[in-house]
């Protein structure tokens, strides 16, 4: 059986769809060019590559916090009918699209809950007793039990720091959510937990995950479909065909090492 195959552009369960995206800065720095991009639904992609390829970038783009300076960028929710997909499209600050950064970037003069509320807050969701509430199922889903509600972050391990803002990223039920690189600071050991609480958490909502990352068993292990990029642009998209239940020993076989030097070998021909 082939490991890996290429991924079609213009797939009809895309969930984002970039036709020749690009980003250029004012004093004329190319980051991104001409991308061409499905994403589809209520999958997990992991955008791969080296330090400065543009995957963070990339990212930044589906967030709208950069303006492409050419091309489009088109969010259609999974649910949306044709009849109502042009007004189901995921947008910043409508709760259907999420972000966790590299840096938690929890709020230090509010407590967890609080911090966890605040999406609600921001979008007028909700009474204060039904955010809190809301807030209290997602930290729990993330782990965190009651006891640590109240604490601010400084009080806080580097862990649960991100596992709190990965709670407050998933509090508005996002359908679709953009994780750039949010374990690069933790240990081995604490990264594969909360990169395997994260699949399990994809799992029970079916999200469309985009993840960013330079680290290939950790694209291999968490998604199902890798693009690598170099040089801001797509080197190649690789599908990932190993059972979606992904257990870490599953590094060890000789599946997952065909498939690692795969990627592997897209990866160095795209910095080339």
């Amino acid at each position: 059986m082939e490991s890996a195959a290429q991924i079609p552009h213009g797939s009809p369960a895309a969930a984002i769809e970039l036709d020749g995206v690009s980003l250029t800065y004012p004093e004329g720095t190319r980051a991104i060019a001409g991308i061409d991009l499905s994403i589809a639904a209520g999958r997990i992609t992991a955008l791969l590559g080296p330090s400065g390829c543009g995957k963070s970038t990339l990212l930044r783009l589906l967030a709208g916090l950069l303006e492409p300076t050419s091309g489009s960028l088109r969010f259609r929710l999974p649910s949306a009918s044709p009849a109502t997909a042009a007004r189901a499209v995921a947008r910043p600050g409508s709760g259907e699209l999420a972000y966790v950064f590299q840096d938690a970037g929890l709020l230090p003069w509010r407590n967890v809950l609080r911090n966890v509320t605040l999406p609600m807050e921001l979008l007028g969701q909700g009474s204060g007793e039904a955010r809190r509430q809301r807030a209290a199922e997602q930290l729990a889903a993330v782990g965190l039990e009651a006891r640590e509600w109240r604490k601010s972050p400084a009080e806080l391990s580097g862990g649960m720091r991100m596992r709190v803002s990965i709670a407050r990223a998933l509090v508005t039920d996002p359908s679709v959510l953009l994780l750039d690189e949010p374990f690069a600071a933790l240990d081995d050991m604490l990264r594969e937990r909360l990169g395997l609480m994260v699949v399990e958490l994809w799992k029970a909502r079916a999200r469309t995950i985009v993840l960013v990352t330079h680290n290939i068993a950790e694209a291999i292990m968490w998604s199902s479909h890798v693009v690598v990029m170099g040089r801001g642009r797509i080197a190649r998209e690789i599908e990932i065909e190993l059972p979606q239940h992904r257990h870490p020993d599953c590094r060890r076989t000789p599946e997952f090492g065909r498939v690692y030097g795969e990627v592997a070998d897209a990866l160095r021909e795209a910095v080339q």
